[in-house]
């Protein structure tokens, strides 16, 4: 299955144009990582708990301010890491850029990112700011109750998708300017075909996002690493419970034998070792049931009328005690385990909930967009624009080229300055629309990026929860496989996705 799915399943449908990206600043708050910017308020540099590298900046509970020293050319998207002191922190950070440092020159708002409390743990959050000035970024920074920590900070160019939608303002700006001023049909008819280009061009932007969300929907249910990660929770992966298991048949009567298998069928076969995914609620209806069951195994009353052999009495009687703490030990460690699968399965479905929703929502603006070029937007004409083959693809873009223009240019020819008026602003609407499903791109790499952080973390050789040789092994063996299907599926994403 290995060239089916590399984790999260991202190969399964490659989406299209991954583009190289260009780093116009970075701040990973290293060493000397403050030179680059100035501050008010209580942050500092830490050692302590930094997502990567060795520094990471402390903000105190309140209100902090970060300024950088160097104006910074085309802002287009921001990622940082962000660290709540504990799940009672909230935070909220605001993104000002403005043509001056100075505290008091006129800071425009361009983001606002919010996380309220229940947090735990570093989570990306990526934003567009999108300026193509020269420009200097301010971060305010507000934390509640806690401190709060960022590390990793980078900017990006503007893309050029992002590039396309400045000009089409300012092209729909012309169009509405000199209507205000002249009839001239001439220019206007250039205008038109200018901006019937530019919005076909759109499809295509819509068309890759479409390809993204696909892709990540279809694969993400293929994940080899959350598979072995799944099994690090399953007790029958572990020695202590198959020796705890094997034990408590030894003294048990038949009819107690096939009530213990009937308790451990949904954690897979003990003889063939087929492991199944183990859900909190599983775990939760058979643990405290087993140790029940354990302990009125090993009761004297219990082994003495189970028709055993001498021997296996005495087993009982000299061993029942340290295999009840024994299991109730193991089950303490598995529990803390499956804590963490679970948060991990929890913020996965929710990703999945999101994508989908998010496919559903650009797919109805696709449709729209081609309704206003007056093209149905039918499965046949989805498909079209979805196509592979690029040539279907461009005859579709061609029509609705010519459509926007044609439309806009028979309303200048009527003299109906009214609708002409409504159909351009549409269009500007249509067209500024793009940027919502842009930032909710982000928030859904953001989720993925902090969702691979969290299961990085949950699997590094320090979270080991058991005590037993074996079961440290086991535990290990299952988390070295799931570090490299981690690894490869981290580096499919950046590839494909950012």
């Amino acid at each position: 299955m290995r060239h089916i799915a590399i984790l999260c399943g991202f190969m399964l449908a490659a989406p299209v144009f991954a583009k190289p990206v260009s780093t116009v600043f970075s701040s990973d708050f290293e060493q000397g990582g403050l030179t680059q910017w100035r501050q008010l308020g209580d942050c500092q540099l830490t050692s302590e708990l930094v997502r990567s590298g060795e520094g990471a900046l402390r903000c105190a509970q309140g209100n902090s301010s970060l300024f950088s020293r160097a104006a910074l050319t085309e802002q287009g998207l921001l990622e940082l890491w962000v660290l709540p002191e504990s799940e009672q922190t909230s935070y909220r950070i605001q993104v000002l850029v403005s043509d001056s440092n100075a505290l008091d020159s006129t800071w425009q708002p361009v983001a606002l990112i919010e996380q309220p409390l229940g947090s735990s743990g570093y989570k990306a959050h990526r934003i567009s700011i999108d300026d193509p000035g020269r420009k200097f970024l301010r971060l305010d920074i507000e934390a509640l109750h806690g401190f709060v920590q960022i590390d990793d900070l980078h900017i990006e160019r503007i893309l050029l998708g992002t590039a396309l939608h400045k000009n089409e303002q300012r092209i729909i700006s012309g169009i509405l300017d000199k209507l205000r001023r002249d009839q001239n049909i001439a220019l206007q008819a250039e205008s038109f075909r200018t901006l019937g280009t530019n919005y076909a061009a759109q499809l295509e932007i819509q068309r890759q996002y479409l390809d993204y969300a696909n892709a990540l929907h279809s694969g993400i249910s293929l994940v080899l690493a959350s598979s072995e990660r799944n099994k690090m929770s399953n007790p029958m992966a572990y020695a202590s419970f198959r020796n705890i298991i094997s034990d408590t048949k030894r003294v048990s009567s038949k009819l107690q034998q096939a009530r213990l298998n009937s308790m451990i069928k949904p954690f897979g076969d003990l003889v063939t070792a087929t492991l199944n995914v183990v859900s909190a609620g599983t775990y939760a209806a058979f643990a405290e049931p087993f140790k029940s069951f354990l302990a009125m195994s090993f009761d004297r009353s219990s082994y003495q009328n189970a028709g055993l052999s001498r021997a296996d009495r005495k087993f009982a009687e000299a061993n029942g005690l340290k295999i009840y703490q024994d299991a109730e030990r193991f089950l303490n460690e598995l529990e803390r385990e499956l804590q963490q699968v679970s948060q991990l399965e929890s913020d996965l479905a929710q990703i999945l909930l999101t994508i989908d929703s998010y496919r559903r929502e650009l797919e109805k603006h696709l449709r729209d967009s081609l309704l206003h070029a007056n093209i149905a937007g039918s499965k046949e004409n989805i498909s079209r624009v979805l196509s592979k083959d690029e040539n279907v693809r461009q005859q579709l873009i061609e029509a609705v080229a010519g459509n926007i223009s044609l439309k806009a240019g028979s309303y200048l020819n009527d003299g109906n300055n009214t609708e002409l008026i409504r159909f351009v602003l549409k269009t500007s609407e249509l067209l500024d629309a793009m940027q919502s499903y842009k930032d909710g791109f982000n928030q859904i790499t953001s989720a993925m990026l902090t969702y691979y952080e969290r299961f990085e973390r949950s699997i590094a050789a320090e979270q080991n929860p058991f005590t037993e040789k074996a079961d440290r092994e086991a535990w290990e063996n299952h988390a070295r496989k799931a570090r490299e299907y981690l690894q490869q599926s981290k580096a499919s994403f950046t590839k494909a996705y950012l």
